[in-house]
């Protein structure tokens, strides 16, 4: 009796892992079955979208619609295909993401290890920023956007995006760096430390995971944002998400589903490699204290 319970307990682990395996397969392929339609359909021709099964993989693979999607399909009466969008969004994202999380890191540290009379309440006002609807701000930043001249443009995109994730950028930091020592902070100042040195050479090499986080959440919001970019941008200045909307509301005679599916993937072809490439930092970051406090 007692050597076969070693062996029942065993047998009945191995079909609980079975089982949970099976589960998270089935989960998996669930949630990626529609990237896997839309990688198949934008391989095929059009022949092939018509006549084929919609899971079928295509008979002769071929980035035909690709190429088509960049730089040739119309977005309107333009057509240049995604690429000028595309290049608009790189051109805004990298700038609006580094500004808002160096924004968000100083008034992180500010508010956790600098403390100030009425700071808290700061930190409260700045955090209805995080649960204010966007749609409520738009008519009051076309108005600031128009008295600084930056309407309609890449530049008048980046500010708003800067001033729309400080909220979160900030909330991300202060709630990190309230896990720091208070004893590192004393201590510098001790030593004639000042205020950007101890910022410098203390807080921001301990900063790496909850700047990932930061980072990746930032490029995610910013790339994927339809309705700033709709709302802010002008004829030369529109993100990529607003080329896929105008690409794939262009009326033509016949609806070429392959080349939406290859322009849908292409403008989610930086945020895919994002996650890829860093995820499993984000993961670390969160659990290093990105949802403390």
């Amino acid at each position: 009796m007692n050597a076969r319970t070693p062996a029942s307990h065993l047998a009945r682990h191995r079909l609980q892992r079975a089982l949970l395996w099976a589960v998270l397969v089935l989960f998996a392929a669930w949630f990626l079955a529609p990237l896997y339609v839309m990688l198949t359909t934008s391989l095929k021709d059009m022949a092939q979208v018509r006549d084929g099964h919609l899971l079928a993989w295509p008979d002769s693979p071929s980035l035909a619609a690709w190429s088509k999607a960049w730089s040739q399909a119309c977005t309107g009466v333009d057509c240049g295909g995604l690429r000028p969008f595309f290049m608009n969004s790189v051109l805004m994202v990298v700038p609006a993401v580094l500004v808002s999380t160096a924004i968000g890191a100083v008034n992180g540290y500010v508010l956790s290890k600098w403390r100030f009379r009425g700071s808290e309440l700061m930190f409260a006002l700045m955090l209805f920023g995080v649960f204010m609807p966007m749609q409520v701000v738009l008519l009051p930043m076309s108005q600031v956007l128009g008295w600084f001249g930056l309407a309609s443009s890449i530049w008048g995109l980046i500010l708003v995006h800067v001033i729309a994730g400080i909220p979160n950028t900030t909330l991300f930091f202060r709630n990190s760096y309230v896990g720091l020592p208070d004893e590192l902070i004393k201590a510098a100042m001790l030593d004639g430390a000042g205020f950007w040195l101890i910022f410098r050479r203390i807080v921001l090499p301990l900063s790496t995971p909850i700047m990932v986080v930061t980072l990746i959440w930032q490029f995610t919001n910013i790339w994927n944002d339809f309705l700033y970019g709709v709302v802010f941008s002008g004829a030369d200045s529109k993100p990529v998400t607003v080329g896929l909307n105008n690409l794939a509301n262009t009326s033509s005679s016949v609806k070429e589903y392959n080349v939406d599916m290859a322009a849908a993937l292409i403008a989610a072809l930086p945020t895919l490699l994002v996650y890829v490439v860093a995820g499993k930092y984000f993961v670390r970051g969160l659990t290093a204290g990105a949802v403390k406090g």
